[in-house]
């Protein structure tokens, strides 16, 4: 990937930055020192890290049809996977701060500190937090061919297979990966991550039979579920979903105190105006906090959040220091992104 220089960061980035890094001083992008400029005054690009299909990809193009509506100007997702989202979100932190550019961001991100070595860039620096629009249980499912009906019989395949069974993911360190790193690490077995360039990919290959088993976004798998396809054997919550009563939690099901959940975001890059930041979070709030959307999400297993931009911003403290814990319960190393 060609790189461009980073962006110089500055003591007039946006409060919610402040929360999460201490700033070096530098110039202002020229593009960020407009605050009085109105916005928006062009089309916005809503960039997603993951290929079409998966929950990132929904929920940007869910709110881009919003913000079309509301801002008056078309708002286009482009889908940039590659390295488990890394590729979109450092197109986003290069991107001018004026608030045409926007991305999605989701639980992965403030994982990836704690098992890259060389991010290009720094959640806490290079962004500007605008809301949290979701969050959302994971669901463990496998192929209906796999003979395992519940989490301990599950656990007694993988004992009795060590190293031999695989989970797809969607890339390496993301929340689906560190969901089986920590289901590993407590369950006391082996299993091989299979990563690809999105959710939707790698869950076609678990229906497919190619791979075992997934911790999948409930949207994402729900689908299979119905169809016998996949066969749900807990929710990785710390409550059972409420599509899903008859669904254990794994804690529930064999590994006491095992919980994960995921969320997804939408970032700005650091130094984007205040305004122009609290424009979008104010109709996204607006969608997000409407009965349609609150329908649409819990039919994709989501539930809104539609939180401010600094509750955003503590929301990524909070996390990246979660992960850090895992990461180091699930022993994984540094390593390099490209």
């Amino acid at each position: 990937m060609n790189r461009v220089p980073r962006l110089v960061c500055c003591a007039r980035l946006t409060r919610n930055s402040l929360l999460l890094a201490t700033l070096t001083g530098g110039a202002m992008p020229a593009a960020a020192q407009s605050v009085s400029a109105p916005f928006p005054a062009k089309a916005i690009r809503f960039v997603v890290g993951f290929a079409a299909g998966g929950p990132n990809d929904t929920l940007a193009r869910l709110g881009g049809a919003r913000l079309t509506e509301t801002l008056g100007v078309p708002v286009t997702v482009d889908n940039r996977p590659g390295a488990d989202s890394i590729v979109g979100t450092e197109i986003v932190a290069r991107a001018p701060a004026d608030g045409h550019t926007i991305g999605m961001i989701s639980s992965g991100a403030t994982i990836h500190p704690n098992v890259y070595s060389n991010l290009p860039y720094a959640i806490g620096r290079d962004f500007a937090p605008v809301t949290v629009m979701a969050a959302s249980n994971f669901v463990v499912v496998v192929n209906a061919r796999v003979p395992a009906r519940d989490i301990k019989e599950l656990i007694a395949l993988a004992k009795a297979r060590p190293g031999q069974l695989n989970f797809a993911g969607s890339g390496v360190g993301d929340t689906i990966h560190l969901a089986g790193e920590l289901f590993k690490a407590m369950a006391g077995i082996e299993m091989q991550l299979v990563a690809y360039k999105g959710g939707a990919p790698a869950m076609t290959e678990v229906v497919g039979g190619q791979v075992e088993m997934m911790f999948s976004p409930m949207g994402l798998a729900a689908p299979h579920i119905q169809t016998g396809r996949l066969r749900a054997l807990a929710v990785t919550g710390p409550a059972r979903w409420p599509t899903m009563p008859n669904t254990p939690t794994v804690a529930e099901a064999g590994v006491p105190g095992y919980a994960v959940t995921g969320w997804y975001g939408v970032i700005a890059p650091g130094g984007t105006p205040r305004s122009a930041v609290d424009r979008l979070n104010g109709e996204m709030v607006k969608f997000l906090n409407s009965p349609e959307a609150r329908t649409r999400l819990l039919a994709m297993g989501m539930e809104p959040i539609a939180n401010t931009p600094d509750q955003m911003a503590a929301h990524l403290t909070a996390e990246l220091a979660k992960w850090a814990r895992v990461a180091k319960l699930a022993k994984l190393s540094q390593r390099s992104v490209f």
